[in-house]
């Protein structure tokens, strides 16, 4: 049976009982924190920060043209911060360990490379060639023949080695967004998430399929489905996040169902009202024509 739960930045949500798990905003993309609760599973955005990104341009990922990965270029709503950056990830170890004193679970939003083309930083580009050379005494390809697939590999490594630090820390279940694109290697080249590689970390992937009216729900099916066969294989359970806000509960119910035949769980974003009312009409209508 799929399980319900409530993404939300409002603490008394996470106590409504028409949901069986809490997921509650710690850290959001604009930086501004929130103490962490005890009766819910945090959530913190890891590199994106338009806070820190606003106070340490420095900080934000470039690309070979020297362009900053920032919320005014296109593809980015929000800016991001370099995950090779020390002390900006000793930061985020340090709000997971304060999240997990609270409640044992954590999520961990925003991981990962904001794009391909990205990073090329004097410091990403003194830990690659370090791990060239590092590969190189171990048998590996000299330095000077090293090619994309190579960068895409240490970009890799850089994000699994991460979670693993952070995974350490979270004593309970912990939960990894991913981005809406379960295909071939996508994640891989676009954010440096190897799946194969985090399974064994993480206990469940959540996969936000967000739309503002769900008129159609085709595309849902395609992706949790291509989800779904992506992680069978890797033996790691699914969630499908679904947007609340403003949504007529018709449309949100059908894209509900829709998820509900792939994901282990289906939990719904910043809008507890109108999802426990969705909730509440479902047990409503299933119990219509009952006789004892």
């Amino acid at each position: 049976m799929t399980r319900h739960g409530i993404v939300t930045r409002s603490p008394e949500e996470t106590e409504w009982e028409e949901f069986d798990s809490a997921f509650f905003e710690v850290k959001d993309v604009s930086g501004r924190p929130r103490e962490p609760l005890e009766a819910a599973v945090n959530m913190i955005s890891c590199f994106g920060d338009n806070a820190a990104a606003n106070d340490d341009p420095e900080l934000v990922p470039v690309n070979t043209s020297g362009k900053r990965a920032t919320r005014d270029r296109t593809y980015f709503d929000w800016a991001y911060i370099c995950p090779t950056n020390q002390r900006y990830r000793e930061g985020l170890l340090e709000i997971i360990d304060d999240c997990a004193d609270r409640s044992p679970h954590v999520r961990l939003d925003d991981v990962g490379f904001p794009r391909g083309e990205y990073c090329y930083c004097d410091r990403c580009n003194e830990q690659y060639e370090r791990w060239l050379e590092a590969r190189s005494e171990e048998g590996g390809p000299a330095p000077e023949a090293s090619g994309p697939a190579d960068r895409l590999e240490w970009r890799a490594s850089v994000i699994t080695a991460f979670v693993a630090a952070a995974t350490e820390r979270i004593p309970g279940r912990t939960f990894l967004t991913l981005h809406p694109d379960p295909y071939q290697s996508h994640l891989y080249e676009r954010s440096g998430l190897d799946l194969a590689g985090l399974a064994p970390l993480v206990d469940e992937f959540v996969v936000p399929l967000y739309d503002t009216a769900y008129g159609t729900t085709y595309w849902i099916e395609s992706l949790a489905s291509g989800f779904r066969d992506r992680l069978a294989a890797l033996d790691t359970a699914l969630a499908i996040e679904l947007y609340a806000v403003d949504i007529d509960i018709p449309a949100l119910l059908k894209a509900a169902d829709v998820a509900e035949a792939y994901a282990d769980r289906v939990l719904f974003g910043y809008d507890g009202a109108t999802a426990r009312a969705a909730l509440r009409r479902r047990d409503a209508d299933s119990r219509e024509g009952v006789s004892h």
